[in-house]
């Protein structure tokens, strides 16, 4: 009886013991594909696309930084040396962008190696770490970098001699002081290396968020919160001209090349974007861009000053208030009817064009007096004038059901005239296409008006109409949004049911 005593106790121990290890190795696994799960969620892999199929799905995924040269929004204009770069590009491969603003800097390589965009275009310095995990393009410029520092505050009044005491002078100063640069930056890398050089350490300041561009760092020295960050030294000069306080005279390194990167399995595409490289800084133009965004310097100081400059305030322009009334009325994002508006007068409320048209919203004469327009330079008349016929036209589309369909073919109507849609509508539907849809059907019927064959059959009642340019009209408005969708953020009391598109 005592040994079968002993030999449940044992069997027993035995069980929980077992049961034990299999729930301790449950949990572990468990454990371990919820940490697996948190690492995808934080960096989703896609496959690699090539030349091959970016040109099949006929988008260039590009990433890029919102800052003061590389892309803005100014005056309701999308503006960058590498936005105007990447559209001639684009144009180039006969393809469309896709701009996706990169929302930490410090995970812009991540995005790329993982396969979420085609192409990083941030003006990288090619360095050897980087060269490991990506590709770079043939350089578009050289630089230097430099330490950014503040001189005193009351620098004006102080004697030449007294001011160069109070600046460092040499990199060898540096040591055992603190500079403040992004981890992930070409900066850090230098720094690190600087300080072997000099035989001493400088300590690296590396808590700044990858939120913050390399502008906002520069900012943060001149308003005296930072005592020193490295910067290239273009984008240098540039902040130094709106912000004289700065001194950027410390060369921190020699000459270093600036690119565009790839991942390394993207051969064809790095191919394809070498040989534009190359026949692009044989061009004029090439340099002309260049020199308006890091030689200009009043340009730009005044965008700096600007209100209507996206990095200062969520405005696109001065009639802001006005759009946001009337595309209320409309149900519309204002920030649609403010790319309309642009498209129609910049913004301009004395703009006239050839046929008679004026103010913002270019009403023609006739229009006007219908709309009781009495002062078409007037912006709150052309507005309200503008939206009222904007919404007689949207309400003339009835069996549209798409809202996004139905907006395309008013804005057409806008530029052309309601009756030419109609017949590019009677057009579509007697090619076989869809009436009712925008794109790949009715716009394509109205750019076949251009032509005798289409303008004099029966069906067409309103003849010839020079379809480009309603097309390119709806197309450049929409394209423009995108932009504007970007950088400025609908606040609360925007909202509206149209504001999804």
């Amino acid at each position: 009886m005592e040994h079968h005593f002993k030999f449940m106790i044992s069997f027993i121990r035995a069980v929980f013991l077992m049961n034990l290890v299999l729930f301790i190795a449950s949990c572990d696994e468990n454990s371990s594909q919820l940490e697996s799960a948190g690492k995808d969620d934080e960096s989703t892999i896609a496959p690699v696309r090539d030349l091959e199929e970016i040109k099949e799905d006929g988008k260039l995924r590009v990433l890029i930084t919102y800052s003061s040269t590389s892309y803005f929004l100014y005056k309701g204009q999308p503006l960058g040396f590498e936005y105007e770069l990447l559209e001639r590009l684009a144009q180039h491969l006969d393809l469309e962008l896709e701009l996706i603003v990169a929302d930490d800097l410090d995970a812009q390589f991540d995005q790329l190696v993982n396969g979420n965009v085609d192409l990083l275009a941030d003006g990288m310095t090619i360095t050897q770490d980087r060269k490991e995990r990506v590709n770079f393009t043939d350089y578009l410029y050289l630089v230097k970098q430099v330490l950014v520092q503040k001189k005193p505050d009351n620098w004006r009044r102080l004697s030449w001699s007294n001011l160069e005491k109070q600046l460092v002078h040499d990199p060898i100063e540096l040591i055992g002081d603190t500079v403040t640069v992004r981890k992930s930056s070409s900066y850090y890398e230098r720094l690190v290396n600087l300080s072997s050089e000099i035989g001493g350490d400088i300590i690296i300041d590396t808590t700044l968020s990858g939120e913050i561009s390399t502008d906002e760092i520069i900012k943060m020295v001149a308003e005296g919160k930072l005592k020193y960050t490295v910067a290239d030294d273009n984008l240098a000069k540039i902040n130094a001209s709106y912000y004289p306080i700065l001194d950027i005279d410390v060369q921190v390194s020699f000459s270093q090349r600036i690119a565009w990167a790839v991942n390394k399995e993207a051969s064809e595409l790095l191919d394809a974007i070498n040989d534009w490289i190359e026949d692009e800084r044989k061009r004029t133009d090439y340099y002309v861009i260049y020199n308006k965004y890091f030689k200009n310097k009043r340009r730009f100081k005044r965008r700096i000053k600007s209100e209507y400059y996206s990095l200062n305030k969520n405005q696109i322009s001065q009639y802001d208030e006005l759009i946001k009334k009337y595309a209320a009325n409309l149900g519309w994002d204002w920030r649609l009817l403010a790319s309309q508006v642009y498209q129609e007068s910049r913004f301009a409320p004395h703009a006239e064009s050839w046929a008679g048209a004026k103010g913002l919203m270019q009403v023609m004469p006739a229009t006007a007096k219908e709309l009781g327009i009495t002062d078409k330079s007037d912006p709150e008349q052309s507005i309200r004038g503008g939206t009222d016929y904007l919404k007689h036209l949207y309400d003339r589309f009835p069996e549209i059901p798409d809202s996004l369909n139905r907006v395309k073919f008013t804005l057409a109507a806008y530029n052309c005239g309601y009756q030419h849609v109609r017949d590019a509508q009677r057009l579509a539907e007697a090619e076989g296409l869809n009436k009712n849809v925008w794109s790949g059907n009715v716009e394509e019927m109205l750019l076949a008006l251009s032509y005798p064959k289409n303008y004099r059959r029966d069906i067409v009642k309103y003849g010839y109409v020079r379809g480009i340019e309603p097309v390119t009209y709806v197309d450049q408005i929409f394209e423009r949004y995108d932009h504007y969708k970007k950088f400025i953020k609908l606040e609360e009391n925007d909202y509206s049911t149209f504001s999804a598109l």
